[in-house]
């Protein structure tokens, strides 16, 4: 009954948080003629309920693509087409063709809102609760407290609460992906995460180690015998669940191929205004987009990020635990976010939910990347007017979450996982400094008494695998 407690009020506390910053602006408030993100997804609305599903991707009369015409997958559109029936209802206003460009009022904020809220508590919420629950270590307390830090992670709400857009939903769904696969239910982890792919297409960041995992896990099991049949099992789920998705779309290839141009849009080039990744920093210095070709660049950033994925998914192929999968997310997503092509600042939550799923096994380090992540996208949200909420959500998050995961406490090498550098640093010259990366993390005013000394060293040694959490005997 305290569990029940403690987790409502967990949830309840992530939803205040997130209407709260919903009372802000958002990305093209009173700002025509193409306002922004909020006006993108509300026309979207409006095309799909207006227009027949043949026309949704194609440059029409009444589908002008060049002002926010649809570029996610047909999940994503159906979606749209979901919140559209609703807000005809309410308010045929909101999605008159041609004649709702722009709509901006209080009561149509307060819906689409709404549309954001539902989605976190059908998808995203549940899943994290679950996660939690089920896929943690530790005390009552400890999951708890695991489960409002990622509830209270600020990147996400600035960007579906203020900004504007239904990353949650897509998130979400990857996130069943994940607890589907962590608690052995393979087939529908892989429905869910087919799902997550059919909303966005950005959820490539994740399907690498997916694949791997799942591969690895049936490679295990013996590819003739009951590991084929696994094998069979995901293959047939994962198509299934495709062709369902774009079923009116495959009765004429055509419509099949536009799809997959407008869902991948190689012609805008490299990359878009300042994105913190490889390209875009290395274009101060050379530029890239001058000097090869839009085919070379598509080239060049397709071999690199795979050229990054590679060793953690043949890590994961080898070794198929759900723990070398938490990492093989971050690695594969963040891969991405520095290498790959067309990046934009919010593709850092793709980064960021693996990371989540860390902050019970490595809170120090999660808080202190979701802390940056949220600051990457800064430059957008003082775009969009959410200085106020980002240096609320910020500082609220950064006191709760360190004091909730004690998260200056866990500092020795063990719970940091600095074995593989303390490995490294054994092959450096003696004559080169050592440095304790421990003791210097650790946020102590006084110098440390003789029995914090006697167990630093202590885990110098071979206590490593003490904190490890699942999975974790294979952890570096």
């Amino acid at each position: 009954m305290e569990t029940c407690t403690l987790v409502s009020m967990s949830i309840l506390l992530g939803v205040l948080v997130r209407w709260g910053v919903s009372f802000n602006s958002y990305s093209g408030a009173g700002k025509p003629p193409m306002f922004g993100d909020y006006e993108a997804q509300r026309h979207w609305q409006e095309v799909t309920y207006n227009l027949p599903i043949q026309e949704w991707y194609f440059n029409t009369t009444d589908n002008d693509l060049n002002y926010w015409g649809l570029d996610y997958p047909p999940l994503t559109a159906f979606h749209s087409l979901l919140c559209a029936h609703v807000a005809k209802l309410i308010n045929p206003e909101w999605v008159k063709l041609l004649g709702s460009r722009g709509y901006e009022s209080p009561a149509h904020k307060l819906f689409m809102r709404a549309t954001v809220l539902a989605a976190d508590l059908l998808v995203y919420i549940p899943a994290v609760v679950l996660y939690c629950c089920y896929l943690t270590n530790g005390s009552t307390n400890k999951k708890v407290g695991t489960l409002l830090c990622i509830l209270l992670y600020p990147g996400l709400i600035l960007i579906d609460y203020g900004h504007f857009q239904y990353n949650g939903l897509s998130l979400g769904l990857t996130l069943w992906g994940v607890l589907g696969l962590g608690l052995g239910w393979d087939a529908l982890g892989s429905l869910a995460f087919s799902l997550a792919l059919n909303y966005k297409q950005m959820e490539l960041y994740h399907a690498l180690p997916f694949f791997c995992y799942l591969l690895g896990k049936c490679a295990r099991q013996g590819l003739t015998g009951r590991g084929l049949f696994s094998l069979v099992k995901i293959a047939v789920t994962v198509l299934v669940t495709f062709a369902l998705c774009w079923l009116p779309f495959l009765s004429d290839p055509e419509q099949a191929l536009q799809v997959l141009r407008r869902i991948f849009p190689v012609a805008r080039g490299l990359f878009e205004d300042k994105v913190a990744n490889a390209w875009c920093s290395l274009n101060v210095l050379i530029k890239i987009r001058s000097i090869l070709s839009s085919d070379s660049q598509f080239y060049l950033s397709f071999a690199v990020t795979l050229l990054a994925i590679t060793p953690s998914s043949l890590k994961l192929l080898k070794t198929p635990t759900f723990w070398q999968f938490k990492l093989a997310l971050v690695n594969s997503s963040l891969a991405f976010f520095l290498f790959s092509y067309q990046v934009h600042e919010k593709s850092i939550l793709l980064a960021a939910l693996p990371v989540c799923l860390l902050l019970n096994d490595l809170p120090l380090v999660a808080i202190y990347f979701l802390q940056v992540s949220t600051f990457s996208m800064l430059p957008l949200l003082l775009k969009d007017g959410l200085l106020m909420p980002y240096a609320v959500t910020s500082l609220a998050f950064l006191v709760l979450s360190t004091h909730l995961l004690s998260a200056l406490e866990r500092c020795t090498e063990a719970q940091l996982r600095l074995e593989g550098y303390r490995r490294l640093a054994a092959w450096l010259p003696a004559w080169l400094p050592r440095l304790d990366l421990a003791r210097i993390i650790r946020r102590k005013q006084a110098s440390p008494n003789a029995g914090e000394k006697a167990e630093w060293e202590h885990h110098s040694g071979g206590e490593e695998t003490s904190s490890r959490g699942k999975g974790g005997d294979d952890g570096e």
